[in-house]
């Protein structure tokens, strides 16, 4: 996942690993594995509902993204990796998109969860081959979970610090072992593990960026690159799991290619001109006016809104807590108290998005009103080391008439500011040794600069020297990574059974991890606590009791300022696609689902060389 958010395919085998939760308890050998209940695709199904399963396969799609790449290992902390790059691999299940917090069999047929959840044994396919022919064996999954844990990518020490052991029992299982406690999440942590080839990289080193295209065994494979700009996957023609229940209907263009572009303005503009075929669209103004142009004129580009029943999730100006100037709360609401959305929202947005008001927006997750009894029973132990608003009001989202005038906000920044010490001097902010207040907003996207531009001024206002720098997309990423910055934007897609992935974004274990999600440096114990119940939830009641709580501490201690968010995704793309008649409810369906239609392509060539 990307900060900052550029378009990227939906790959669960990266994704997984990093957050989807849960598992029953099964009493044998099981195909599935779920949350809470029992999985929505019995033993014998054929293919999951969502997919028109006699869809042709052939003909290429071309996306794009922002920014570029130099790496294709996305489970290393070094380098820029290709948006798409967790393409090509496996993971040991898979999960679907219809069902909140499930997966299936893919390189491992089935798995047995012991009754005390000590331990998950996977039983792989005899069938399962990496792209080379060589054979996936228990032996390269022991050895992917060693390799990833002490070399991958810190974050994924901090998600797989509670399994004890992985060992292989002959060719065709691997025993997950997992320490003690309710730690609810770790049978299906353990089912997204990506597994790499162990013989690849004993001629390859594991931790270093690399353009060599690294052995994988899942439906794509590099066929081309060209560093920074482009990239073409092929769909593997022989590929060992193409007729499995969880891939029929799916992976069904021959090749997907992403093609890079500086910024958004200049991919719109590609894409208005056929130089790639789909895009979402995450750009108000443009959805709202753009899209008048030849192709749309002529229903050679069709435009579609669908539902997304998943959480919203997160997107915000973190504040960098490791910053001294930003670790007093007060100094952060004040902040909060500069940004206008009703503003924004009216003159730049048209009108499209809805405030987030929580991390968990759009979901019954999300903590509304003053705290439920279930929630007051997990926050009052720790009344001491919260704030008593919190127990007695909503978390305040400061509003204005949308005119520009935030006079009251800036009032009540300034005496926040004031209290906290902070005081103008010569026409500046400054502190007891007579420093400025200087701040900067971090970003890679050209077009966010008059997204930020509103929030500076009023800054400006308040006396605090604001600035916005743009760097280039890997410059970002770095200084991103090792939490170089004052505020900058990202959005998280939550899970809709939060779990082990929230340590690493709330934790303070995380804090300190290059990498990690946690990118305001929460410590914050009590916010710990409620992670670790979260994960031990027994039932969706008690995850949903701990989440909004967790929720309630998050935003009143003003680590983050909430943007905006929409509950559906804007999509256009050339008409040359069949899709199924439904998206699945918790996933795009994009282009995983779709396909190439011969029919439509040949008529919206002819249409364009006859100029119509």
């Amino acid at each position: 996942m990307r900060v900052a958010g550029s378009l990227s395919l939906v790959v669960w085998a990266f994704a997984a690993a990093l957050a989807t939760p849960g598992a029953t308890q099964t009493q044998g050998p099981s195909h599935g594995l779920s949350t809470f209940g029992p999985v929505k695709y019995g033993p014998d199904f054929k293919h999951f509902a969502y997919v028109n399963p006699g869809t042709p396969k052939g003909g290429d799609i071309r996306l794009h993204s922002i920014g570029g790449f130099d790496n294709l290992n996305p489970f290393i902390l070094k380098g820029e990796p290709e948006d798409n790059a967790a393409l090509p691999f496996d993971t040991l299940m898979e999960a679907a998109g219809d069902e909140p917090d499930s997966a299936y069999g893919l390189i491992a047929k089935s798995v047995e969860v012991a009754p005390d959840r000590t331990y998950a044994l996977f039983t792989l396919h005899p069938e399962a081959r990496f792209h080379d022919g060589s054979p996936i064996t228990a032996e390269d999954v022991v050895w992917t979970f060693e390799t990833i844990r002490t070399k991958g990518h810190p974050r994924y020490r901090i998600v797989y610090r509670d399994i004890a052991k992985v060992e292989a029992i002959g060719r065709d299982k691997v025993k997950f072992t997992f320490n003690p406690g309710e730690t609810r999440d770790l049978p299906l942590i353990a089912a997204g593990l990506p597994v790499l080839s162990k013989a690849f990289f004993a001629e390859n080193e594991f931790d270093r960026t690399t353009l060599k295209p690294v052995l994988g065994s899942g439906p794509y494979q590099v066929e081309k690159v060209e560093a920074g700009r482009s990239i073409t996957y092929k769909r593997v023609a022989d590929y060992w799991a193409k007729d499995l229940p969880v891939n029929v209907g799916r992976h069904n263009f021959e090749r997907i290619r992403v093609d890079y572009y500086r910024d958004r303005a200049v991919a719109f503009e590609a894409f208005k001109s056929y130089e790639y075929d789909f895009r979402e669209e995450f750009t108000s103004k443009t959805w709202a006016t753009e899209y008048d142009f030849p192709g749309t004129r002529k229903k050679q580009v069709l435009r579609a809104t669908l539902p997304d029943a998943r959480p919203s999730g997160t997107q915000a100006y973190f504040l960098n807590t490791r910053r001294d100037k930003l670790n007093d709360v007060r100094v952060r609401e004040a902040i909060a108290l500069a940004f206008d959305f009703e503003w924004l929202n009216k003159n730049l947005f048209h009108g499209l998005y809805r405030r987030t008001k929580s991390v968990y927006e759009n979901s019954d997750l999300a903590a509304r009103g003053v705290p439920s009894e279930s929630e007051r029973l997990l926050l009052e132990p720790f009344r001491d080391k919260l704030p008593a608003d919190l127990f007695a009001k909503p978390i305040h989202f400061p509003a204005t008439d949308g005119s520009g005038n935030a006079r009251d906000n800036l009032r009540r920044a300034a005496d926040l500011l004031k209290a906290t010490g902070w005081a103008i001097k010569d026409g500046k902010l400054r502190n007891a040794k007579n420093e400025p207040f200087e701040i900067e907003f971090l970003t890679f996207e050209p077009s966010f600069e008059r997204v930020i531009a509103p929030l500076v001024k009023n800054l400006e206002r308040l006396g605090i020297a604001a600035r916005i720098r743009i760097v280039d997309s890997a410059q970002y990423r770095k200084r991103v990574d090792e939490f170089d910055f004052d505020i900058t934007t990202a959005r998280f897609v939550m899970s809709l059974t939060p779990g082990i992935e929230q340590r690493n974004m709330w934790g303070s274990d995380a804090a300190d991890v290059s990498g990690s999600y946690n990118l305001a440096g929460i410590k914050h114990p009590v916010i710990d606590a409620l992670i670790e119940t979260m994960v031990a939830a027994k039932d969706r009641d008690a995850l949903t009791a701990a989440a909004r709580a967790a929720d309630r501490v998050i935003l009143w201690n003003h680590y983050l300022i909430p943007q905006w968010f929409k509950g559906e995704h804007n999509i256009a793309y050339w008409d040359k696609f069949g899709f199924p008649a439904e998206k699945p409810k918790y996933a795009p369906g994009y282009p995983d689902t779709w396909w190439h239609d011969a029919a439509k392509a040949a008529a919206l060539a002819q249409a364009r060389s006859a100029g119509d």
